[in-house]
């Protein structure tokens, strides 16, 4: 029998054990030739206007993943060598030599990986429609993706992984001369150390994940803590505060509560709790740093995943604001005027609006802004009756301008660094005084064409008919309109027409977050493939540990159905505490965002974190049937 048929054999023997490390592997294979693949399509450049932002951006994702998928690897590697040295430690002893065994488990690992290269790339390929039609869905536009396969996308995935698996494959090499036989022979019976609780250290983590939170929580423009230390320091600090806190956190702080739990006898005598409790106790402490990692890690994903599918949810809200009217543009010719309504369908309203551009002295205004030091800003400036006729077909509350006062309507106000406009007065040139009476956070006019508006009352903007420049708009309502008819309007009109569509600013929009959100959803997916991964391999590796005491348990006459609820409840413990505090830190981070996104983030980041909970929580239903069924059979086994 050679070694490869031997290594061949045993992945055969060891299927179930391999398969969520086979198939981990496999969703990134298929995820980064997604990417790749994509990066060479023709449909996505004949599609978006943006197709070389969206190359870039498909380049820097394989790029992370490459990188995260090399730490996995070697990580979950580790937890099968671990697996394996009693296994090895039987070749030596029975005369094997070290080259042949090596070169066996460098077998392992490289078929291994072959299989997942190739089940990757076919399923890819299948694959490839669908997940290039949704791109195309979320960048705004309705097409239906071909089959295509790429042979250079296929060619880049293979070299980059098999790169990736014969690193692996070595490491699994090295394993046989890292240890000495007795080392491997007891292997399994090594963990992480538990250490112990310290009160002092349970108090630094607490109060390390407060300092991060509260330093996250300052305003980033405001803040004078940010300002002294800068963004990047800033930024430092709040990631190693938080991430050493943590750390801390199931080192110390778990151990505590569950020791204040042990203290109920009431309840600890109750079924198999003492040995639960017990159990949780070494590992929540020995496991510290894989907890962390996987406390981390989900709150990267749901915090990035969060933040690109709040933007996402957010667009058309954001676009509507700024363009209240479907098509809005300078007046131009009779004879233009003509060829656009000959295009135009049926419309919800047309009106022409007489405006004028106003030079203002904003020295009073620029006293009360955080940013803003220029001494003259120009305004687009229209009557009430322009805006009240607007509101209605806008649906929006009309507006009442008493003599010499004004409203501004600035869609981008922020009270952090806009100005305090009410009873704040600008002059224009010729020496008019006007005092704004209020605000507005909405607007009339499209903002890509007229800017900032300000609303005077009717006398008042017959008194500016001698101050700066008239406008004439042609604003249209349309109820469906499209990019095509934006583009066949645009065409009747002067290259240097100001023409706004909110159509066009929609899909502009909708192609670059959209793609943002593409990316970040299937990045988030393999992360959080590779998080449940990580704590399955790690549980069952402790169930392997733990069958000799759950084999005298069950001599001693407990029901399967206890044993069944104490390892239900441990893997709870195990999987559902990092989630919690990498929930809790993407809350914060997520608060942080919306503040300087200057958006409400509550509901979509809601929705991220119940799928990330539900999927995340797949994982721990099928780690808890996989850890039952290691412990059945070995009850059976061993009688």
């Amino acid at each position: 029998m050679t070694l490869f048929s031997l290594a061949r054999k045993n992945i055969a023997r060891n299927l179930t054990q391999y398969f969520l490390y086979i198939a981990s592997m496999v969703f990134s294979i298929i995820i980064y030739f997604t990417f790749v693949t994509l990066k060479y399509s023709g449909t996505i450049a004949e599609q978006t206007a943006s197709s070389q932002k969206l190359d870039s951006l498909m380049s820097g994702a394989a790029v992370i993943l490459i990188f995260f998928v090399v730490v996995f690897i070697a990580y979950s590697n580790s937890f099968f060598m671990k697996k394996r040295k009693k296994e090895v430690a039987l070749y030596a002893l029975l005369g094997v030599r070290n080259r042949q065994i090596g070169f066996m488990l460098f077998f392992e690992n490289l078929l291994l990986g072959l299989v997942s290269l190739v089940v990757g790339i076919i399923l890819g390929f299948l694959c490839s429609k669908g997940f290039m039609t949704l791109l195309i869905y979320l960048m705004g536009y309705d097409v239906i993706a071909p089959f295509t396969f790429s042979g250079s996308a296929a060619l880049n995935t293979a070299i980059v992984f098999l790169l990736i698996f014969l690193v692996t494959s070595f490491q699994g090499y090295r394993l046989i001369y890292q240890f000495k036989l007795i080392d491997l022979f007891h292997a399994s019976k090594k963990g992480e150390a538990a250490p112990k609780s310290s009160m002092i250290v349970a108090i630094l983590g607490v109060l390390l994940i407060i300092m991060g939170y509260w330093l996250a929580m300052q305003d980033l423009f405001t803040s004078k803590v940010w300002e002294k230390l800068g963004f990047l320091m800033t930024a430092l600090i709040i990631l190693a505060t938080v991430i050493v806190g943590t750390f801390l956190l199931f080192h110390s702080v778990t151990g505590f509560v569950l020791a204040m739990i042990k203290k109920n006898e009431k309840w600890l005598w109750k079924g198999l709790h003492l040995m639960t409790i017990s159990q949780l106790l070494y590992r929540i402490r020995g496991n510290a740093r894989t907890l962390t990692v996987i406390a981390v890690l989900s709150a990267t994903t749901v915090t990035a995943g969060g933040a690109v599918y709040g933007l996402y949810y957010n667009t058309n809200d954001q676009v509507m604001t700024a363009d209240p009217n479907t098509f809005m543009y300078q007046q131009t010719d009779e004879k233009g005027e003509q060829q656009v309504s000959a295009v135009l369908p049926n419309t919800k309203y047309d009106e022409y609006i007489e405006a004028r551009s106003v030079t203002f002295n904003t020295k009073e205004l620029n006293a009360a802004s955080a940013f803003d030091s220029s001494d003259k800003r120009i305004y687009t400036v229209i009557s009430e009756k322009t805006y009240n006729k607007l509101a209605a077909v806008q649906d929006k509350e009309s507006l009442h301008v008493s003599a010499d006062n004004a409203v501004i309507l600035d869609i981008g106000y922020d009270k952090r660094f806009s100005p305090k406009y009410e009873d704040k007065t600008i002059t224009t040139e010729n020496g008019t005084a006007i005092t704004f009476q209020s605000f507005k956070t909405q607007t009339v006019l499209n903002a890509g064409t007229a800017g900032i508006a300000v609303v005077v009352s009717n006398d008042q903007f017959i008194a500016l008919q001698k101050e700066g420049k008239a406008l004439k708009y042609r604003v249209i309502g349309v109820d469906k309109a499209s990019t095509d008819l934006s583009e066949e309007i645009a065409k009747q009109m002067p290259e240097d027409a100001l023409f706004s569509s909110a159509p066009q600013d929609l899909q502009t929009s909708m192609e670059s977050v959209g793609s943002l959100l593409f990316i970040g959803s299937f990045l988030g997916l393999v992360f959080l493939a590779a998080t449940g991964s990580i704590i399955y391999f790690k549980v069952l590796t402790e169930a392997e540990e733990d069958k000799s005491q759950y084999n005298m348990l069950h001599k001693m006459g407990v029901s399967a159905k206890e044993m069944r609820k104490s390892i239900a409840s441990q893997v709870f413990i195990i999987f559902f505490v990092p989630l919690a505090a990498g929930l809790f830190h993407s809350a914060v981070a997520l608060k942080a965002f919306s503040s300087i996104l200057m958006m409400d983030l509550a509901k979509p980041v809601l929705i991220w974190m119940i799928a990330y909970t539900v999927i995340y929580g797949l994982y721990y239903l099928l780690t808890v049937v996989s850890y039952n069924r290691i412990i059945t059979q070995n009850n059976k086994t061993e009688g």
